[in-house]
């Protein structure tokens, strides 16, 4: 039976463990130069209605690594510009190519596309969710703490949709968090009670990104005003301003906490040069990490 990745609930904390070792393997092996071509003649279809650097990228190069091939559309570059039904799209896309990996806004348009389509359909980032970008940072948390046992992680700002996947990672693997965001931009309630209800009972909402971070061994961020958002950004720099992750917050923290940012940043906004480039930040460590996660996503995602 096909399966979909849509948020990170849909996998297994045994999967989820099995995914990150199978991601470090496939690291090691490309710089091995030992790497076997897992995937020929396998097609990956990418459908962006939101611009990308990481996320295209990362999924192209890993299916070219894997023997693969990729197909890169946007909306206005298919017929869904004139209004073809998803499910439409999806069936014609299921005759086609092996796999779909979809980044658009309306996280109900990708569960669509699932549903009708026959072939795995990946979440490449929707409005309420980012599995990818928090599982293969869970990728880089492993590989630069050694494990995941006893973790806890801080997220400073904006409940937005990587807050929502690092909430349900949290409830799927048991690691504390806490997260600190203004009133009126805590994340979706019903993600919340759903990841509580499927046993997150170490994950915190406080006001304060000191108390945050007083424990944290990983401090997340991203901007304050998400692809949607623009014409709300001058409002959010002054309601955010107190939750920059700068050299003062840092100095509430742990020695050994690392600093991650899932890109793009904005310099002075949500973080601070100086933390951005200095000794704690692993920013463009997780941002290389994208790759690895999704050879692995792939290679388990379409069995040979």
């Amino acid at each position: 039976m096909k399966r979909d990745l849509l948020t990170i609930l849909d996998l297994t904390a045994a999967e989820i463990v099995a995914l990150l070792a199978r991601a470090q393997e496939m690291k090691k092996l490309w710089f091995q130069g030992t790497l076997r071509p897992v995937l020929p003649g396998k097609t990956l279809g990418l459908l962006f209605t939101k611009p990308s650097t990481r996320t295209r990228i990362s999924f192209e190069a890993a299916m070219n690594r894997l023997g693969g091939s990729c197909i890169f559309m946007t909306e206005k570059e298919t017929q869904l510009s004139r209004k073809e039904p998803l499910p439409d799209t999806a069936r014609v896309m299921s005759r086609y190519i092996e796999v779909l990996a979809v980044r658009t806004f309306d996280h109900a348009d990708v569960e669509e596309l699932a549903r009708h389509a026959s072939i795995p359909v990946i979440n490449a980032l929707t409005d309420s969710n980012h599995p990818c970008q928090v599982l293969s940072d869970l990728l880089t948390i492993q590989e630069k703490r050694g494990s995941l046992q006893d973790l806890e992680v801080a997220w400073i700002g904006d409940g937005n949709n990587v807050a929502h996947s690092w909430i349900d990672a949290a409830a799927r693997m048991g690691f504390t968090l806490r997260l600190a965001c203004p009133e009126g931009y805590l994340p979706d309630r019903r993600v919340l009670e759903r990841a509580r209800a499927e046993g997150g009972r170490n994950i915190f909402i406080v006001s304060d990104p000191r108390e945050a971070v007083a424990s944290a061994d990983a401090i997340n961020t991203d901007v304050w005003a998400s692809m949607g958002q623009e014409e709300e950004a001058d409002t959010r720099r002054k309601v955010f301003a107190p939750y920059q992750v700068n050299a003062d917050l840092l100095s509430h923290a742990p020695r050994h906490a690392l600093v991650m940012h899932c890109l793009p940043a904005h310099r002075e906004e949500e973080i601070s040069t100086e933390v951005l480039e200095g000794p704690h930040s692993v920013v463009f460590d997780q941002a290389e990490n994208r790759l690895y996660f999704q050879m692995a996503l792939l290679e388990w995602i379409l069995p040979s």
